[in-house]
């Protein structure tokens, strides 16, 4: 839908009527700008605009589809250019992907929004309250979004460095080392955020280097700015995808040690076990000449068999004496 129109002139916003009739005017006077807003825009709705500005199929076929990586694109007789819009979703710790694309003419700007992420209400407004800077033209408004959804890029990096630190402080604080499935997660959402990051990076500075010569040099510092911030961001992702795979790395070493510790407890169990399971095996054979089992000692008048106790008593410090051997050595 179209979610706003305005005509720009010397900075000041006035009223848009018919759109044809409102170009003609901007083409004869080259004396402001328009600025056409649209939020998943039907086919319909587009060809509306596409019918009066005339842009280039290719971008136009981008535009309405969507799912395109960051790039700018120069035509003959625009600009088009495409954003990666983010938004953290606090409940489940995701990073939510959207898209803003531009069209940038001598006499027009025509912003395309896919998804929610980073809605452009508010940039309009903080434009229009600087009427100096609205005065650079289309370029202005370029800037100005862009600078928007790099802004947005930093509040995704902090929430992502925090979920990061709380993460390390689970594999290396708590016994149960962390959950992989969430380290999975969090290594997905840092590739996602890269691949938003990143080719608008090189975008930006190939944009620089073609462009720079034709931009105002009061607006050249804002898109540095906005370069230097982007960069700052594209370190810090870079930087949690390798620290992401050390502590995976360090989360599977500790589930490792935990099962070789479970392992060694197990084995050392089963030693203690052997040793009664052995003797019992020995003297449950049940053959008629035993002599350890039919050993005795005369007691006054009588005859008592301590073949049985000794047996037990065997049993008993040979697996007293494993245990405690196990213990001193760590197993146990």
């Amino acid at each position: 839908m179209i979610v706003d129109k305005a005509i720009y002139r010397k900075g000041r916003r006035q009223g848009c009527g018919d759109l044809s009739d409102e170009l003609d005017v901007l083409r004869l006077t080259q004396d402001g700008f328009l600025w056409i807003g649209l939020k998943d825009p039907t086919d319909e709705e587009f060809d509306l605009v596409n019918e009066e500005l005339h842009l280039h199929p290719l971008a136009v076929e981008d535009a309405v589809h969507g799912h395109q990586r960051a790039k700018i694109e120069q035509y003959e007789s625009s600009t088009f250019v495409v954003l990666k819009t983010l938004r953290y979703i606090e409940s489940t710790s995701d990073i939510e992907t959207g898209e803003v694309m531009l069209f940038i003419g001598d006499f027009f700007v025509v912003t395309v929004r896919h998804g929610e992420g980073n809605p452009l209400a508010g940039v309009r407004q903080r434009l229009e309250n600087e009427a100096e800077r609205l005065e650079h033209g289309p370029v202005s408004v370029l800037h100005a979004v862009m600078d928007s959804v790099v802004d947005n890029y930093i509040v995704v990096d902090r929430e992502v460095r925090r979920d990061l630190e709380q993460i390390e402080e689970q594999v290396f604080a708590s016994a149960a080392g962390g959950d992989a499935n969430t380290m999975y997660r969090l290594k997905r959402e840092v590739l996602e955020f890269r691949r938003a990051t990143q080719p608008l990076a090189d975008t930006l500075a190939s944009y620089m280097e073609r462009s720079g010569r034709r931009l105002p040099d009061a607006i050249l510092p804002f898109f540095r700015d906005v370069g230097d911030h982007l960069r700052l961001v594209n370190d810090h992702v870079e930087s949690y995808d390798r620290l992401l795979t050390d502590v995976l790395s360090a989360h599977l070493a500790s589930v490792s040690v935990k099962q070789n510790e479970d392992m060694r407890k197990i084995s050392a169990w089963v030693a203690i076990a052997a040793v009664p399971t052995m003797i019992a095996g020995i003297y449950g054979m049940n053959f008629e000449h035993m002599p350890e089992l039919s050993a005795s000692v005369h007691v006054g008048n009588g005859e008592f068999q301590y073949g049985y106790y000794v047996v037990l008593l065997v049993m008993a410090t040979a697996c007293t004496g494993l245990y405690r051997a196990f213990k001193r050595s760590g197993w146990l």
